[in-house]
């Protein structure tokens, strides 16, 4: 893939690594297998995928990821589906539980049910293109944002999709839907970072 492609990471713990591989190479960017500390280097972006937030803290602390994905997720750009959300977020409740805590935001964990009520659903987003399928699986809520986060399209009066900075985070599955446009904005997130840092280095 050409070198003027952003290496954007997916944390190979849990959740559909080859889905978010198709879709990072559908958006224009390399896809890049982290499991290890090292495999963090040199990346542009990271993904934290969907699965169940508790196994995946037990594997960060187990590998020793839990510190150096934190100073990670607070410097470069992340996106996290639904238990990604849940790492990122200041706050998490129901129950509570550690996280990265990079996203002003307090996140609700397993809101919507057990996997026997996950659904399909249409709703409007403010990213161009009209109303977006949405893939929801024992999906959590968010049930506060706080100063600088920008709702993107929401479920039920709450924020399904946000955006702070170089941080976005959606409670349903992108990758589990042909619509390529939420991968697409994260990787405008990267690349606007990258031209940031280049431009910062050459000062």
């Amino acid at each position: 893939m050409s070198g003027t492609y952003p290496r954007i990471g997916v944390l190979g713990i849990q959740g559909d690594y080859a889905a978010h591989a198709v879709a990072l190479a559908e958006a224009d960017a390399e896809p890049v297998d982290v499991r290890k500390p090292e495999d963090l280097e040199g990346l542009d972006g990271l993904i934290l995928p969907g699965g169940e937030s508790t196994t995946m803290l037990r594997f960060l602390d187990r590998h020793g990821l839990f510190e150096v994905l934190k100073e990670f997720c607070a410097s470069r750009p992340v996106f996290g589906t639904c238990a990604g959300t849940i790492l990122l977020a200041k706050e998490v409740r129901n129950p509570t539980q550690r996280s990265l805590g990079v996203l002003n935001a307090v996140v609700e964990r397993n809101a919507y049910g057990r996997q026997i009520d996950s659904s399909i659903l249409t709703a409007p987003t403010t990213l161009p293109g009209g109303p977006m399928e949405m893939v929801f699986i024992r999906a959590p809520r968010i049930v506060e944002i706080g100063e600088g986060v920008e709702t993107l399209a929401m479920r039920e009066g709450f924020p399904v999709l946000v955006h702070e900075g170089n941080i976005l985070a959606a409670t349903f599955h992108p990758e589990l839907s042909q619509d390529r446009r939420v991968h697409r904005f994260f990787v405008e997130i990267v690349n606007r970072f990258r031209r940031k840092d280049a431009e910062s280095k050459r000062d």
